[in-house]
């Protein structure tokens, strides 16, 4: 709500059914004025932390904890670079399995999405195959028998995504290190990456407030009242 008290206004001519005449006017907020950080001020890393959402928690419930002040969830949104909250905002836990469950179906939540590579390294931990890379169900590579002399050798695979890492050993001349991820996984990845923000740093919030306040005040223009306020009319529509 902070956020809307602070947009500028618009004054446009009444289409109400009760109006008086085609002079009465209404005024509403001017919800196309927007604030965006600018591509060198976004790059600047020095003016934001990372922070990690907490399951549940809300754009205000970050600005509480960094700002000391929940009505500055603006604030939070807008340096973090979020235009759609819906989307780009972490879902709880129980929201996220509501949301699987509701694109999937229930017995299609578990079922492969698709499938990653692991990591794979040699017997000297030179790396073979990152891991990530998403390949189909057949990939395979030449394993540690195929190389001239590399019969009794091992290599070593792990899966770096899952809890605590799984570990595998590679033998053989064809090897597939690949693992399958459900639609629940993929869905629960794409939702933890998302608890990853960099909002701004408090010692920087004032001078962002004072431009945000400039912004949202009206240069002189042939429409300007005060600078905020508008007025604004459609001379086909009047009656």
């Amino acid at each position: 709500m902070a956020y809307i008290r602070k947009l500028p206004n618009v004054r446009y001519q009444s289409f109400l059914p009760d109006k008086n005449s085609s002079k009465d006017f209404i005024i509403v907020k001017n919800l196309f004025r927007k604030n965006k950080l600018l591509d060198d001020v976004t790059n600047a890393t020095t003016l934001f932390n990372k922070f990690i959402v907490a399951d549940g928690a809300r754009p205000d419930n970050v600005a509480e904890d960094i700002y000391g002040n929940p009505e500055l969830d603006y604030v939070v949104i807008i340096s973090c670079g979020i235009v759609n909250l819906r989307d780009e905002w972490p879902l709880s836990n129980k929201d996220l399995y509501q949301y699987v469950e509701n694109k999937y179906g229930l017995t299609e939540m578990n079922s492969i999405h698709h499938y990653e590579t692991l990591e794979v390294r040699d017997e000297n931990d030179r790396l073979i195959l990152p891991a990530g890379n998403i390949v189909d169900s057949s990939f395979t590579i030449d394993g540690p028998a195929a190389r001239i002399g590399g019969s009794g050798n091992k290599w070593n695979g792990s899966n770096p995504s899952s809890a605590g890492e799984s570990k595998f050993t590679y033998t053989g001349e064809k090897i597939a290190p690949i693992v399958g991820v459900s639609n629940f996984e993929y869905e629960t990845l794409k939702n933890e990456k998302k608890r990853e923000i960099r909002p701004l740093k408090k010692q920087f919030l004032q001078m962002f407030l004072t431009e945000h306040d400039r912004i949202m005040r009206y240069d002189r223009n042939s429409q300007y009242v005060t600078n905020r306020l508008i007025t604004t009319e459609n001379t086909d529509l009047i009656t």
